[in-house]
């Protein structure tokens, strides 16, 4: 069984309600359906009765909870929720904004009327983010948005680890690369069910080079443990000395990770972006995601090119991270 089939199969055990605001695609529509049929989620998704229905043609809608934006009662209850929470946004305004597909499915998250959202497949990940960001804000102690990658490296015995921030954080401060190791951690034990093992990687082990951007990784270090006293975390590394224990005995011997790390934190997008596509192509890994992190309430953000089936995996994955 593949891991998102893993995913699937753990979601089915507690099904939660999640929304799907861009019901004008095709895509979405066929995963809802398959949501619903399947008991991996109740899905919402957002749009008018007969157009979604339209959509759908063959595939059965029973269970599938069809909620139009524009329903008035709705609409002024998420309104002044909005409303409420910013004191320069007019109640007008607040309508203008909440009518907006992104924003009315982030404020079903943000009211309790969903429990996660998936959504991106119209829409860049930026506008995702936004909504996002505006209507269900950021969680306890998190300040940004990040986003991390699950690679399956391919073997007699299948090795998993997880890379962040590879697609979101372009060049996070030291604070933020500290707050994207404590999110990823979470997730990381969430999803995958093992005790996530971090490494803050540089091209420096220990002081073997000095430089402000190895300083900004080892504030991160200290941060962290900072905001998660009962996280395993090391760093600065190289990544050799984070998953090889060879290395790890020869250039960082005393460190809690001992060459073990499950859990990669790259300083920047460009080193996380590389690495995570340097594994997929060249390891052939399978490189699930990216997944979004660091919302109060879960979000994830869906390629242009999403398939029927990639959404369910993304919508299972919201499931699960809802769930934690």
């Amino acid at each position: 069984m593949s891991l998102i089939e893993q995913f699937i199969e753990r979601a089915k055990k507690d099904p939660k309600r999640i929304v799907l605001p861009e019901g004008q695609d095709a895509q979405i529509v066929r995963a809802a359906s398959r949501l619903a049929q399947e008991g991996i989620a109740s899905p919402l998704v957002l749009g008018q009765q007969d157009a979604v229905a339209a959509l759908a043609g063959d595939a059965s809608l029973e269970g599938v909870q069809v909620v139009d934006p524009a329903d008035q009662q709705v609409l002024e209850r998420y309104a002044a929720a909005y409303s409420s929470r910013r004191d320069s946004v007019t109640g007008n305004m607040a309508r203008r904004v909440v009518k907006r597909p992104l924003l009315f499915g982030a404020m079903m998250v943000a009211e309790g009327d969903a429990d996660g959202m998936v959504a991106g497949i119209s829409r860049p990940t930026a506008q995702v983010i936004s909504a996002a960001s505006l209507a269900i804000g950021y969680a306890d102690g998190i300040s940004a948005a990040s986003s991390f990658f699950i690679m399956v490296l391919p073997g007699d015995a299948e090795k998993v680890l997880v890379f962040a921030d590879a697609a979101v954080a372009v060049d996070p401060t030291s604070a933020e690369l500290a707050e994207i190791a404590v999110v990823t951690a979470r997730n990381a034990r969430a999803l995958l069910q093992f005790e996530p093992r971090v490494a803050l990687l540089s091209f420096s082990t220990r002081g073997s080079a000095s430089h402000p951007r190895v300083d900004k990784v080892r504030e991160a270090v200290g941060i962290a443990r900072q905001l998660d006293p009962q996280l395993c975390v090391d760093g600065e590394l190289q990544v050799d000395a984070a998953i090889v224990p060879r290395v790890a005995a020869k250039k960082a011997a005393d460190s809690p990770l001992e060459g073990n790390a499950n859990v990669l934190i790259f300083a920047d997008l460009d080193v996380g972006n590389v690495a995570y596509k340097l594994t997929q192509y060249l390891a052939n890994a399978q490189a699930i995601g990216p997944i979004m992190q660091g919302f109060r309430l879960p979000v994830n953000d869906l390629s242009r090119g999403a398939s029927a089936d990639d959404i369910v995996g993304v919508a299972a994955i919201a499931a699960l991270q809802a769930g934690a």
